[in-house]
């Protein structure tokens, strides 16, 4: 056998950047590296951009095969707000996507044009992750921040502009920031943030590179880098998605979303209207409590995560950092329908069924959104960290009540950034890439009565909840 080709992904996520060196040819994994970075813990969740550098150049580096590499692509976390000076670096930390301190912002820009409008333009009902609102509250209460702000960068396009030298994004990633629509940046609805396309980075077309790495870099100069997309858009490449297939995502954040040929408009903001990284749709809904939250209440119950007994009437709302779907950024976790007899096992069970209840309610709406049909036969698709736990497994199975499709591959994210830097080379749509490196294959878990007792619980306690939940806009 001769040598491999080999291309480098890279997933820049909330709190370590993960490298994969893959053959070109097979999609194997020849090796990887993985570095953290800090997130803050005060009122909002901030990091610094020169940790996302570092830990690229440390991940990279650690694959073994940097010197070797013949593309790269980069993909990263949503939403967040990197704002770099006119020498091009950091102003401030960045604001990361579960930050909920633009809430007030998000609502004040849905006042004041209205839901119906913003779906309509932009497809998506803007809420405390999106960008444009980070950038207003960064206005409201940073304005010396704001005015020394030359470049305005998603995270994944601050590092491939430091690899490449190139302001360039792509229409995912794009399409999460709350000012981009198919016809390109929206300057109404940037206008009324006071922002101007002189500071945003140019959209490249789908294939096409963003540049070639610069010299002092962790690679070699010279070589292809791709436009690289945002993290949920890269998870759908990466598993060579097909129209209407569902996923749901277990991870710090949970979601669930669809490659769609229609493009999403919901007013009511529970599915946000993203594009996918090539020519189509990602209509999505996230929750920002999923299986961290979970841990938490293994951890307050002295137990391990997979120690779940059934049966009981208890009910978990585990909104612990405020909450996306539903949209209650305000929330903190709420515990209802405690008994005398209620064993450890089954609250923690129930705090499962809570972290899952939301993501599979938006299910049909994402699936709406895009105008793909509402199939319980078709799997389900199961990634995440949380997917390989038989507790989370058998969760989903229970709630949804389809078969659930469990893929080997892991690192979606950084895979997907792999087919990026591949479909540079061969000339093949990067989801091509994936569907021939066989990257969805895995365990088909097959289905169980749908558990509609539990899911009626949950939504009678979520609907009388009120301002038990967020008493600042509910009570």
């Amino acid at each position: 056998m001769g040598v491999p080709r080999v291309v480098i992904g890279v997933d820049s996520s909330t709190q370590s950047t993960k490298a994969l060196a893959v053959d070109l040819d097979t999609g194997q994994v020849l090796g990887q590296g993985r570095a953290a970075h800090t997130v803050s813990t005060g009122p909002g969740r901030e990091s610094d951009p020169e940790e996302w550098w570092q830990a690229l150049e440390q991940a990279v580096a650690a694959t073994g095969f940097a010197d070797r590499a013949e593309a790269v692509s980069v993909a990263g976390q949503q939403h967040g707000l990197v704002t770099l000076d006119a020498a091009g670096r950091p102003v401030r930390p960045a604001l990361l996507w579960n930050d909920v301190r633009s809430a007030p912002q998000a609502a004040g820009l849905v006042a004041e044009l209205g839901a119906d409008r913003w779906a309509q333009r932009a497809g998506t009902v803007p809420t405390a992750a999106f960008t444009a609102a980070k950038w207003a509250w960064l206005q409201a209460n940073e304005p010396q921040a704001a005015a020394r702000t030359t470049a305005v960068r998603l995270p994944h396009d601050y590092l491939t502009e430091r690899l490449t030298g190139a302001a360039v994004t792509d229409r995912g990633d794009a399409s999460g920031t709350g000012w981009w629509t198919p016809e390109g940046y929206d300057t109404e609805l940037l206008d009324r943030i006071a922002l101007d396309t002189s500071r945003l980075p140019v959209v490249v077309p789908s294939g096409q590179a963003a540049g070639r790495t610069l010299a002092g870099g962790p690679l070699r100069p010279g070589v292809p880098v791709a436009t690289g997309t945002g993290d949920n858009m890269a998870a759908a490449l990466g598993l060579g998605l097909e129209v209407g297939t569902p996923v749901l995502s277990l991870g710090t954040s949970g979601t669930v979303y669809a490659v769609t040929a229609g493009r999403p408009q919901d007013r009511s903001g529970t599915v946000c209207g993203f594009a996918d990284a090539l020519d189509g749709w990602l209509p999505l809904a996230c929750t920002l409590n999923c299986t961290l939250a979970v841990d938490r209440f293994a951890t307050l119950l002295g137990r391990d995560r997979q120690a779940v007994e059934p049966g009981g009437s208890a009910v978990v709302l585990p909104y612990l950092d405020g909450e996306r779907t539903p949209n209650l950024p305000g929330a903190s976790g709420l515990v209802h329908g405690l008994r005398h007899d209620t064993t450890p096992g089954q609250l923690l069970q129930a705090a499962y069924d809570g972290a899952a209840y939301s993501l599979l309610s938006a299910l049909d709406g994402v699936l709406k959104a895009g105008g793909a049909a509402a199939d319980e036969s078709r799997p389900l698709l199961l990634i995440g960290g949380g997917a390989r736990g038989r507790a989370w497994q058998q969760t989903v199975l229970r709630l949804s009540g389809r078969p659930v499709r469990v893929p080997a591959a892991q690192e979606l994210v950084a895979l997907g950034a792999a087919a990026q830097a591949a479909s540079l080379l061969t000339g093949e749509r990067a989801d091509a890439v994936a569907r021939r490196w066989r990257t969805a294959d895995g365990p088909l878990l097959e289905p169980v009565a749908k558990d509609t007792q539990t899911l009626d619980r949950i939504g009678d306690t979520l609907r009388h909840a009120g301002g038990l939940l967020d008493p600042d806009r509910l009570g």
